[in-house]
């Protein structure tokens, strides 16, 4: 005779009539969990306030834990363990004013019934923007229903209004028109643009770009790893490759060679912010490790045949060895130190090699993409993910921030090499050091593009915009806001507001190639048609459509 005995079940949940359960979700870093709760109480103090004014009750599902110092959902198993005792029909508020592991919260609110609102503050230096952009590209790929919503200080018109709406519903639909689709039949395919890009999307579905990536989950990024068999049918299988091969690579790149390339660096006018405490300042050991962690990705590259390579960020590497941040800013770039394999042949001389920062599938797809089309017609071919991290007006017009957590190609910066600022990353993330390559974005044209998935199908978004070189004073307004020792791109997405962009992107990330104005409508036209030659679904965001 069986005898079943499991674990008994919380006791519920539940709400009672105008009431609203509140549940938020933070990081995997306790350190970084007790730095933002004091911004995210202010927010539950606004949000309970605004429920009140609609007449509705706001019931905090979990508990504040005075122990650990805050209030967040900080794993997957609290996460898991508090929905098993919420009522599956109870509508449920994410409230998010940090960075969020989605995968905390997202498999269970993939099951809730209830209706599910994510909302974020708007502010750069408590990013809840970034983190729901993430929550919401990540239920969208698991098929879940939701609503989103953002605020400055949760008081404006819009916010209110959208509160109200999605009270009185249990939907909150944003209008998304800024998105065009673009049909296999689309007349780009007839123009001379489209049969270049034809031609280049045939090239990558005969032989394949191979996406070598050290392992694939990061930063709690549901939404950033692909279903294999969507990889494989648009012609970009994955390489899947483990971080310790990577430090064991690393570990036979000798110390004369680490000094050499960081001397290399130096020679073209990077400046290190060097210190003597390698547990707070960044130190000379530390960049050559990341030399090192460059070179060992060059050899994996040619190793495996790779067309782009990735390295996840912070977790696991971060209690190995250096942040990955310099290699990967480095390797992306055409001017790079030559990386010479076992036998001293240099490895993919004079370009770039597309580095998927995050090991975000979403963002490996467009940029290595980009990187095939780019360098087969002889045009500057470096390519980056940017968060998308903040904004504000200056002078009447709304600036974006996009700021990558460390690196991106030199090419990418105002000045080059010359123009990179190597900062120590945060103690708190890295106790290991390594330097960022900061810097202020250049100007000039760009395309955009950021891919999700829905089942097996992949998605691309494709958009232009423009990269601005604020003045002195109102870069550095916007760096102290964000994170100091990060580049950052400031910038505008054409006909998309920034209201579009939070209400129809599917990532907190997105890709970026620079492209001559002159060359910029051929390129864009070709691209879409290597997409739609490749089976992605296209659509194309904002003025973008107009040049097709």
């Amino acid at each position: 005779m069986l005898k079943l005995n499991l674990p008994p079940s919380p006791a519920k949940i539940g709400t009672d009539n105008k009431q609203i359960l509140m549940v938020t979700n933070a990081d995997l870093r306790e350190p970084a969990n007790v730095t933002c709760w004091p911004v995210q109480k202010k927010f539950e103090d606004k949000l309970q306030l605004a429920l009140q004014q609609q007449g509705y009750e706001m019931k905090r599902a979990h508990p504040i834990n005075q122990t650990r110092g805050h209030g967040f959902i900080s794993s997957q198993r609290e996460g898991s363990d508090l929905f098993a005792a919420i009522d599956p029909d109870a509508p449920v508020i994410v409230l998010l004013t940090a960075w969020q592991y989605s995968h905390h919260v997202a498999p269970s609110l993939a099951n809730h019934r209830g209706p599910v609102l994510l909302l974020a503050n708007f502010d750069g230096t408590w990013p809840g923007l970034v983190g729901m952009l993430c929550l919401a590209g990540t239920l969208t790929s698991l098929g879940k229903p939701y609503s989103r919503l953002w605020s400055a200080e949760f008081d404006d018109e819009f916010f209110l209004q959208g509160l109200q709406t999605w009270l009185r519903y249990g939907s909150l639909q944003h209008q998304n028109s800024y998105l065009h689709d673009v049909p296999p039949t689309h007349p780009v395919m007839a123009t001379e643009a489209g049969a270049i890009g034809r031609k280049v999307g045939e090239y990558v579905l005969q032989h394949k770009e191979i996406l070598g990536l050290f392992d694939t989950f990061c930063m709690g990024m549901i939404n950033g790893v692909f279903p294999q068999q969507a990889l494989v049918k648009i012609g970009m299988p994955l390489e899947s490759l483990s971080q310790s091969a990577l430090l064991v690579e690393m570990a036979k790149v000798p110390k004369s060679l680490r000094q050499e390339c960081v001397s290399w660096y130096e020679q073209r006018g990077m400046t290190f912010k060097f210190g003597t405490d390698g547990t707070k300042e960044l130190t000379r050991e530390q960049v050559e490790e990341q030399c090192a962690m460059m070179i060992a990705m060059g050899r994996f590259v040619k190793r495996f045949g790779l067309s782009a390579v990735g390295v996840q960020y912070q977790q696991g590497l971060k209690d190995s060895c250096a942040a990955s941040d310099f290699a990967e800013g480095a390797i992306g770039s055409t001017e790079r130190f030559p990386i010479p394999d076992e036998n001293g042949e240099i490895i993919c001389p004079g370009q770039p090699i597309p580095c998927i920062n995050e090991v975000d599938m979403g963002t490996a797809i467009p940029q290595t993409m980009l990187w095939r089309l780019l360098s087969s017609l002889g045009l500057p071919a470096e390519t980056t993910l940017h968060d998308i991290r903040w904004g504000s007006d200056y002078q009447g017009t709304f600036y974006w921030d996009m700021e990558i957590s460390g690196a991106v190609p030199f090419e990418h910066l105002k000045g080059g090499i010359a123009g990179a600022t190597g900062y120590r990353q945060p103690p708190m993330f890295f106790p290991y050091g390594g330097s960022t390559i900061a810097g202020q974005g250049k100007a000039g044209r760009f395309i955009w593009s950021r891919a999700h998935y829905e089942g097996t199908d992949v998605i691309m978004h494709i958009g232009t915009g423009h990269a601005v070189e604020l003045p002195e004073a109102e870069f550095e307004r916007r760096r102290r806001a964000t994170n100091y020792e990060w580049p950052l791109l400031n910038c505008v997405l054409d006909g998309v507001t920034r209201d579009d962009l939070m209400a129809g992107h599917q990532s907190n990330h997105v890709t970026i190639a620079y492209v001559d104005q002159a060359k910029l409508q051929s390129v864009l036209q070709a691209f879409v048609a290597q997409c739609l030659t490749q089976g992605i679904q296209v659509k194309v965001a904002g003025d973008a459509a107009s040049v097709l």
